[in-house]
């Protein structure tokens, strides 16, 4: 049985960043800032009681008599006590010999195009193991998105405004903090005196090493969810198949989620600052759309209300929790693309099929979409900026996001655990997208648009054949019909998730022809 290493990790990633939050939330009563003192303390409680809501629901705690366990979670210790739980049976394993198991079949990677199933017994505390490491996974995707995400974007928003954008020890930082040396019973009034500056910078110095902990342990909590996402969404799809996920794949989804969440934050604090009410819509549209797309489909599919989530649910509460569900699946894609796909309509809730197509749509309206809005922060760029080269820092974010897409496609090529499974390869579905993007461009163009016949005009008389040079394509096409067509792409078939008909209305569910008669 495995280590738990992954609970131990979500625990202690929770309970810095809510120390760290805290902490930080009571400097900036000290100084008067409540509306900073408010948002940073709205992202680290609202995710917490999340997080405790989703390990009750996961355990179904409500369910069963466990007053003591309910009221730690009243108490948001929820996670820390789940987690001593999981260490204490991972430890009992073995020491007792339990009188009831369960068989498990899998299937191993297929090697020369056979997959072989496994049957393994597991036991009841190897069960109970697994179903916490089921609850902690999906309790990092909501820690993520729903609180780290949003806190680090407005530590760095605050850290813009306020100009300490030092990481270090806090240098040039000009957080004014006011101060009343209460225990000497003097207060100074000027703003020169040596003792007050001393403490001043004392203070912009502690703030900005608070304010950049905070910082780091979000981003990391954000790429620690994103990782159990990517890995989540791999075990959902590829249940029946024993999964193995090599340490070089964690490196490429690391580093992959790690460039593209930084520069997506950046982006948006960038544009924030100089555009202050223009972000709103910005955030709202975003958010919109992905929390009604999978609402869409689920109507145009016309599958009925799914009712197999939990029992004990009435038709509100699978609501609710469907709701729920598609708000962190819009939180998520706000930041960077969910390998966890929702689909309503499909008893798990979980698109299982692999859609290249949706994966290269987004990103190619992402990198847009960053590229304007840091075009629109050049332009109406502030003074606060005088002292950084804005040409280059836009060429910088917009390569560090051509990076991440780099290691998004190393880690589906080479490094994704289950790629033998796949259909079609990712570079060719790629290549059989931009090729359909192409084509669309091009039979918009004015060069393929429909021309109206001109009049017939009289032909010339023929010249005798002694007065003219010898042509032999003339001769044997003269009278003959032209049937030749060209095929513009190669017949390459392969397959497509079935969601994709109505979204394309099967261009790219099999052969791609364009055929252009030939006139000779």
């Amino acid at each position: 049985m495995r280590f738990p290493s992954s609970i131990f990790v979500s625990v202690s990633l929770f309970t810095a960043e809510t120390t760290a939050a805290l902490y930080l939330s009571s400097t900036y009563r000290s100084a008067g800032d409540q509306i900073w003192q408010g948002l940073t303390l709205l992202f680290t409680l609202v995710p917490s009681v999340l997080v405790q809501l989703t390990l009750t629901f996961i355990h179904r705690d409500l369910s069963r008599d466990r007053p003591l366990i309910l009221l730690l979670h009243i108490l948001q210790l929820g996670p820390i006590v789940r987690c001593l739980e999981a260490f204490c049976i991972y430890g009992s394993v073995g020491r007792v010999e339990e009188p009831y198991v369960s068989i498990t079949r899998k299937k191993q990677m297929p090697r020369r195009g056979q997959a072989e199933e496994v049957e393994r017994q597991v036991g009841q505390a190897e069960g109970k193991l697994f179903t916490h490491r089921a609850a902690f996974a999906r309790t990092s995707v909501i820690q993520a998105f729903l609180g780290s995400a949003p806190q680090l974007t407005l530590q760095l928003y605050i850290c813009v405004l306020q100009q300490g954008v030092s990481i270090g020890r806090g240098e040039g930082s000009t957080y004014d903090v006011s101060v009343c040396l209460c225990g000497t019973g003097q207060f100074y009034g000027s703003s020169t005196h040596p003792a007050l500056l001393r403490v001043r910078h004392r203070s912009s110095t502690m703030w900005a090493d608070q304010l950049s902990t905070l910082m780091v342990i979000s981003l990391l909590s954000i790429v620690y969810g994103a990782l159990r996402c990517n890995i989540l969404a791999i075990k959902i799809k590829y249940d029946d198949y024993e999964v193995d996920v090599r340490p070089m794949a964690y490196v490429c989804i690391f580093l992959w989620r790690s460039f593209e969440i930084a520069t997506r934050v950046v982006v948006l604090v960038l544009f924030s600052s100089v555009l202050q009410l223009w972000i709103l819509p910005v955030v709202l549209l975003n958010f919109l759309v992905f929390f009604l797309y999978p609402w869409i489909l689920f109507w145009q599919s016309h599958s009925p209300f799914p009712e197999n989530i939990e029992k004990t649910l009435t038709r509100v509460g699978t609501t609710i929790v469907l709701c729920m569900l598609t708000f962190l699946y819009a939180g998520i894609n706000m930041f960077c693309w969910s390998a966890v796909q929702v689909k309503l309509s499909d008893p798990d809730l979980i698109n299982k099929s692999q859609n290249w197509y949706r994966m290269a749509v987004y990103y190619m309206l992402r990198f847009v979409e960053n590229a304007s809005l840091l075009l629109l922060w050049y332009i109406y760029k502030t003074d606060i900026y005088k002292f950084i080269c804005a040409p280059l820092l836009v060429l910088q974010l917009l390569v560090a996001y051509a990076i991440a897409i780099f290691f998004m496609l190393v880690f589906y090529q080479f490094c994704h655990p289950c790629r033998r499974l796949f259909s079609s390869s990712m570079t060719q579905g790629l290549w059989d997208c931009s090729s359909l993007l192409c084509l669309m461009c091009s039979s918009g163009s004015p060069q393929n648009r429909p021309m109206m016949k001109e009049a017939p005009t009289p032909s010339a008389p023929k010249e005798p054949a002694t007065q003219r040079p010898h042509d032999t394509a003339s001769d044997s096409t003269d009278d003959m019909p032209n049937d030749t067509t060209y095929d513009m792409l190669n017949d390459t078939t392969f397959d497509t998730p079935n969601e994709m008909d109505s979204n394309i209305g099967g261009g790219i569910n099999g052969d791609i022809r364009h055929s252009v008669p030939c006139t000779v």
